[in-house]
This record gives structure tokens, sequence and C-alpha cells, in this order.
């Protein structure tokens, strides 16, 4: 696939997921009714409603695993195939993150407690993220992305004690010893 190409599906899945969301009336922006690049702290009201948080780092690790896990594989057209992949599972997520049964696995974790979903705004970055994960895998050699890919893991779960490998294992198989971590630096409430 060209590069014309994969920018008509960029902008494909960030309409798509846009319009989606925000016919399901999830608000386009924060109702802080500013935009700030990025949220630093997890437990922050405007985490997931900005352009990007440390759920962004996620995303990134995820394009990045997806990339490293079809490049392993044998396709005969790899690019093609990486593309509509990233395409398809980006969107995929997006969407299935704001329906009852995700949202209610999420919020039946302490961490997630009151999550209401994405601001649009943050759900197209959020696809964004993941694509560029998937070409910065595809443009470093593999040892050095799987090298990037725990360093990643590594920084969130220390600095924002959250990550991919953490939310996923949370979601999965909520362990309380992670709980109580993760809960060990959540700003007193006022």
């Amino acid at each position: 696939m060209n590069r014309t190409g994969a920018a008509l599906l960029l902008v494909a899945g960030a309409g798509v997921i846009a319009v989606t969301l925000a016919l399901w009336g999830q608000p386009l922006v924060s109702a802080s009714g500013g935009i700030r690049l990025w949220v630093n702290s997890i437990w922050s009201p405007e985490t997931s409603q900005q352009v990007a948080d440390w759920y962004s780092v996620s995303h990134l690790v995820q394009g990045m695993l997806l990339a490293l896990l079809l490049r392993a594989l044998p396709l005969r057209r790899p690019d093609t195939v990486l593309l509509w992949s990233a395409f398809a599972i980006g969107v995929g997520w997006e969407l299935a993150e704001h329906t009852d049964f995700v949202l209610d696995r999420f919020r039946a974790t302490t961490l997630y407690q009151g999550y209401l979903g994405d601001t649009v705004l943050n759900a197209v970055m959020d696809y964004v993220f993941m694509l560029a994960g998937v070409a910065l895998a595809r443009a470093l050699p593999v040892g050095a992305s799987l090298a990037l890919v725990a360093v990643l893991e590594l920084a969130s779960s220390l600095i924002a004690r959250d990550s991919l490998t953490l939310s996923t294992l949370q979601v999965v198989a909520p362990q309380q010893a992670v709980a109580d971590w993760q809960d060990a630096i959540r700003p007193a409430r006022p």
C-alpha cells in the first residue's frame, strides 16, 4: 500500500471513531473546555480527556507489539496486512472500549472507578498513537523495538503506576496487591 492509501486509512479510521463516539454521546473535548497536550497524572480528571496521557504510551506500545507480531509471520504482502490490521484493531478497540461491557470491566478495578470513557479527541489521538507505534516498530530493528517496548512499559509502570501490561492484568485478572500499589499514589480527595 502506498503512502496515500495509508493516509486515507488513518483519516478514515479517525473519522469512524469520531463520528461513532459522538453519536454514542461521548463529549468532543474535555468538560474543562481547554485542550492540553499532556496530562501527567493517571488520577487527573483530565486523563483520557486530552490529547495525550500515560495511556497514550500504552497505545504506542500496542501498535509496536502488533507490528512486531505481524512482522514475525510469513505474509505475502506484509505492509498491506499490517496497515489493514492496524486500522481494524485500532478502530475496533476504540469502539469496543466504549461499550458498556468493556467500560464495566474497567470500572470494576479500583483505578478506573468512575471512568466514563474517552473524549472523542482522546480516542482519535489514541488511534493515532497506536498507528505511530506501528510505524515506529516498522522503522526500528526488532531488537530495538523490543527494548523500547520494555523501557516504555517499565517507565509507565514506575512513573504512572499503570501500563498496557498492568491495565490488561487488572481488567482480565485483578490483583489486589497491584490495586493497592497503584492506589498508594492517589491524591487525597478534598
